[in-house]
């Protein structure tokens, strides 16, 4: 794990170096969620499995997040867009990548699908949704209720932690959102997978609208926290998918 300094701030970054000799082996970009989450998602995940498939893992804390950096303003959507831009660059990472987003994490790599489409092979979204108006007034109702939760836990406490000391619950709502015509723009393979009892599910159909090429999979009886309590059933959705779509000679 290190730190790397982009775009003004110091990011807290982990990476899964495959050993099969290729000095610029395809790259995974995993993204987490927003508040309470790190990339401890990932890392205890679906780091290792993606990793052992040939892959370059990339796993970074979001601003204001984890070990990561907390500035106190600067979290509207393209902030964060912007800073997994800059952290690709500095680490010199040239190839298209596959983008994996948990929550709010898949909401930055479809951000960046659109503003930089060239620079994106797949995008595997887990329980998220692209940026559209139904989902960040879901996300701003959820940044004003964290100081409502009663004897929170871990999680919990670090996400109200997060909102009081930030600008987040200003800045994110008020984020500029690219309209469904550049959403749909997106041409890269998309994976999204939901949980069956999760409320995400009913961003569902907005999805396939947008995006009627992405591949939808529903794992039954597990809610938004799919991640982390069924990683097994997200590995054997996520890895074929993503080497499905990785040329061969390149995780070989």
């Amino acid at each position: 794990m290190s730190v790397v300094h982009a775009n003004g701030i110091a990011m807290h970054t982990a990476q899964l170096v495959p050993t099969t000799g290729d000095p610029e082996p395809p790259t995974a970009v995993m993204i987490h969620g927003m508040a309470g989450d790190s990339l401890a998602s990932w890392y205890l995940t679906l780091a290792a499995p993606v990793g052992a498939a040939g892959l370059r893992v990339l796993m970074y804390d979001l601003r204001g997040h984890g070990r990561s950096e907390r500035p106190p303003t600067g979290y509207a959507l393209h902030d964060f867009v912007d800073d997994l831009h800059a952290l690709l660059r500095k680490l010199d990472v040239r190839r298209p990548v596959h983008l994996l987003g948990n929550s709010f994490g898949g909401t930055i790599a479809f951000s960046y699908a659109i503003r930089h489409p060239d620079a994106v092979a797949s995008l595997t979204a887990v329980e998220s949704a692209p940026p559209t108006t139904a989902w960040f007034q879901r996300i701003a109702l959820r940044l004003n209720t964290v100081h409502s939760v009663t004897n929170p836990g871990r999680r919990a406490a670090a996400a109200r932690a997060f909102v009081e000391a930030t600008s987040v619950a200003r800045d994110l709502p008020a984020s500029p959102l690219p309209g469904d015509q550049a959403i749909a723009a997106i041409s890269c393979p998309v994976l999204c997978v939901y949980g069956g009892t999760s409320r995400m599910r009913d961003l569902t159909p907005q999805v396939r609208r947008l995006l009627p090429h992405a591949e939808v999979a529903v794992v039954p009886d597990v809610g938004h926290s799919l991640l982390i309590t069924r990683p097994a059933a997200v590995r054997e959705l996520v890895v074929p998918w993503l080497l499905h779509h990785t040329p061969k000679e390149a995780v070989s």
